[in-house]
């Protein structure tokens, strides 16, 4: 696996977040970059939606999140911008 281009699409690699958790190649920070990515293209796509721009991949906020949690990822506050996507 191409862990390079799992970090830039992770739905291209994985079928859902709870994949990412069980990947043995992946180190726990790799898994936290690749579901930190899969947040924010979550979260872009909720913003879509909000504007009526739908027909993308179903919604895999929730589980994202909480395969974060059992990484016990704390929240990267350090590169949430203040916007719809997840901001203050």
């Amino acid at each position: 696996m191409d862990v390079e281009q799992a970090m830039l699409d992770p739905a291209s690699h994985y079928h859902a977040p709870a994949e990412v958790l069980d990947d043995r190649e992946l180190s726990r920070e790799e898994k936290i970059k690749v579901l930190r990515r899969w947040e924010y293209d979550a979260r872009e796509l909720e913003v879509a939606e909000e504007e009526n721009m739908s027909g993308g991949p179903p919604d895999l906020l929730d589980e994202v999140l909480t395969a974060l949690r059992q990484l016990d990822a704390q929240r990267d506050m350090e590169h949430r911008p203040p916007t719809k996507q997840g901001g203050a």
